[in-house]
């Protein structure tokens, strides 16, 4: 038996966990890394923007493909798919959060750092990663603990976590997903002290800011990163936006792939 990560949003939990919690789904580009999976393994499932633990899931078959939206209501992006028996899924108040103490100073790739650090990040951006035995064991040991009556509870602010689930924007075509980031979600830091994961990153969100700039849109660039994105930048057009009200060009980061949105007015 191996352990994989299965990352989900906040969207994608809720949705998994509305459904009949038989099929996790992933996207058709990572059909390479699926082919690795047997049945047996463990999926350990981790929410992004809320950095937590969420689930558990046995892999029984797979992959195949299957276009039926599960965690999309039209246009599922995820169609690469497996049949899972869902051995944990927590409920919101129960999920675990990464820095907590008992997470933080057990899994192998956040003991060595300072909470505060992003050089750990790598390890929870992508699906399908293998995460080693020893770490996976313990997540395991941990989730299963959680699921219990007696799990610890970490309440999540409700409102807070309504700004973290995407949104659906009307364009006159189709509805696409907008994902507004916290700008609470990372430490403000300067360029030369990030890890070489979070430096592309800027980089990235500096060069889509200019393409977007040249087309005329207005553009909102996440607190957290601005700085480090405006001096990569360097940009003489009028000043980014303070809030993405009405804004014409959101640039998100997805399982390392980019995503340019220009949704129009609100």
């Amino acid at each position: 038996m191996a352990y994989y990560l299965d990352l989900f949003s906040p969207e994608t939990y809720e949705a998994f966990g509305r459904s009949d919690q038989t099929v996790s789904g992933f996207r058709p580009r990572q059909r390479n890394l699926a082919g690795r999976m047997r049945p047996g393994d463990t999926f350990v499932c981790y929410m992004t923007r809320l950095s937590r633990w969420i689930g558990l899931l046995d892999i029984l078959e797979g992959p195949f493909d299957d276009h039926t939206p599960i965690f999309y209501p039209a246009d599922d992006p995820f169609t690469l798919r497996f049949h899972v028996k869902s051995v944990v899924w927590l409920p919101l108040e129960k999920t675990m959060p990464i820095h907590a103490d008992t997470v933080w100073n057990s899994l192998s790739f956040t003991q060595r750092h300072p909470k505060g650090s992003l050089a750990w990040t790598g390890n929870v951006r992508g699906s399908l990663t293998r995460i080693s035995d020893a770490d996976g064991a313990f997540l395991e040991s941990l989730l299963r603990s959680q699921a219990a009556e007696d799990g610890q509870l970490y309440p999540v602010d409700a409102d807070e976590y309504r700004k973290l689930v995407a949104h659906r924007v009307r364009r006159a075509d189709k509805d696409v997903t907008v994902t507004v980031p916290d700008d609470t979600e990372r430490e403000t830091t300067s360029d030369h002290a990030l890890p070489d994961e979070a430096r592309e990153s800027i980089k990235m969100q500096a060069l889509l800011a200019e393409i977007g700039s040249r087309m005329g849109m207005q553009i909102w660039i996440p607190r957290a990163d601005r700085a480090a994105v405006l001096a990569e930048w360097h940009s003489n057009q009028s000043p980014v936006l303070e809030r993405p009200n009405r804004v014409k060009i959101f640039v998100t980061l997805v399982d390392n792939s980019l995503d340019l949105v220009s949704p129009g007015s609100a």
